[in-house]
């Protein structure tokens, strides 16, 4: 549905004050994050290609008009919204690339009522989707490239489209699948799966139950091993693997306890039964904070499904990030609220080797060994090109990862890298500060 109602209630206020009053010239509006959360050291881009399928659609229908109408605004207005699309342009950073803070994400040029009009979704995508990438690459960089990982997080987050949110921006950053069958559906994910405590329950022993599964899904079984005792569960596991002769294609789980201290029992059992290419699967309350322990201990994990704690973001659930005018009719304004302050007029991020941004006017030459990292995504209200692949995304932050300062990777007490501003740009901050300076 077109979703013109996916909005504060001030922002339609704003934009009927300013279709009355006739001001219909070309606002640009900056999206940014004001400051990473303290357990950040960098952000991943997300959500930019959710906002740009909403824009091209973006118009209001006339149920949306009728329930204006009830909530008091006139026929004058209601008719004026009628006819509003989004036509603007849309210069964004693309998805997966690593962002930091101050930087523009995305910045809309339009009619300054419909650049109103969007800031609530914008921020909505934008803000849940790189707070969710940004945990998924943290994960990322905890497994070092040593253990495959599985988003596991469908049950646990808050609801379905989020769940498939994560499932796909997991993936952008390099998680090789998804529990989420609609997802790998929408995103050509490769959906993954093993067995749950009530099916290994519903049968008279373990052993039955393995047997069984193993026999009706042959194409590679996962035994989940730790309904009872959980070493009892790996014997009863290699007895079937053994019997049917599928120690190429299995794996065993391991979803409570110990888990460091499990696996590494696990694979000396599975070892000494000559099992060497059974793979060990964890999950259970992980986050990158464990999977960095693996690492580090060398415990034998081959995977592991992430999910609550991915899901929801737990330890940031959220960014502080603002949606602000920054010209208008071409006039550059600023915002100078203490600690809020902004900066003017529309912009760009070079960016150069090892990550090391600066932010300038966007109508700066690019200097020479740098990159411009916001890129015209859409013009005159539609797409510039067809949504990309994932592929593009993974290959983006592979990029970006790869030339991020070890510090910032931290998982504790990350120190985020900070964007210089160009000469250019700060004196036209300093020019607007001057302009609103309080006469004596």
């Amino acid at each position: 549905m077109p979703g013109a109602l996916l909005t504060d209630l001030y922002e339609l206020n704003m934009a009927s004050s300013f279709l009355r009053h006739h001001m219909t010239g070309q606002a640009t509006f900056s999206l940014f994050v004001r400051r990473l959360p303290p357990e950040r050291g960098f952000l991943v881009a997300a959500g930019v290609e959710d906002c740009l399928d909403w824009l091209e659609q973006f118009s209001f229908e006339p149920a949306d008009l009728d329930y204006l109408g009830s909530l008091g605004y006139d026929a004058p207005t209601l008719e004026a919204f009628g006819e509003l699309g989004f036509t603007g342009d849309v210069f964004a950073v693309p998805e997966g690339r690593i962002v930091f803070a101050n930087e523009p994400i995305l910045e809309v040029s339009a009619p300054i009522a419909e650049a109103q009009l969007v800031e609530t979704y914008l921020l909505n995508r934008v803000s849940l989707q790189t707070t969710l990438a940004t945990k998924a690459a943290r994960c990322v960089v905890a497994a070092a490239g040593r253990i495959e990982l599985v988003e596991f997080g469908f049950r646990r987050t808050h609801g379905t489209e989020t769940g498939c949110d994560v499932a796909r921006l997991s993936n952008l950053v390099g998680f090789s699948g998804t529990s989420n069958v609609e997802a790998a559906r929408r995103y050509g994910l490769e959906a993954k799966g093993t067995m749950a405590h009530s099916y290994v329950e519903a049968f008279a022993n373990e052993a039955d139950a393995f047997l069984a599964f193993a026999g009706d899904l042959p194409g590679g079984t996962t035994f989940l091993v730790d309904t009872y005792d959980t070493l009892d569960g790996v014997r009863h596991a290699i007895e079937v693997i053994c019997k049917l002769g599928i120690g190429e294609s299995s794996g065993i789980r391991l979803d409570s306890g110990d888990l460091a201290r499990l696996a590494v029992a696990s694979r000396r059992l599975l070892d000494e039964a000559g099992l060497e290419d059974v793979r060990i699967f964890v999950s259970g309350g992980l986050d990158e904070h464990d999977l960095e322990a693996f690492v580090a201990e060398g415990v034998p994990v081959d995977a592991a499904g992430v999910g609550t704690r991915l899901g929801v973001s737990a330890d940031a659930p959220f960014l502080d990030t603002a949606y602000k005018l920054v010209e208008y009719d071409g006039r550059p304004v600023a915002k100078l609220s203490t600690g809020k302050a902004t900066l003017p007029g529309p912009k760009q991020v070079m960016r150069a080797p090892g990550l090391e941004d600066t932010i300038a006017r966007r109508q700066e030459e690019v200097p020479a060994g740098t990159s411009a990292l916001l890129e015209p995504l859409m013009l005159g209200g539609r797409r510039v090109a067809s949504r990309p692949p994932l592929e593009v995304g993974r290959a983006l932050f592979a990029g970006d990862l790869a030339e991020l300062p070890r510090s910032a990777a931290r998982l504790v007490d990350p120190l985020a890298p900070v964007a210089r501003v160009s000469r250019t740009l700060a004196e036209l901050a300093k020019a607007v500060r001057e302009e609103h300076r309080p006469r004596s």
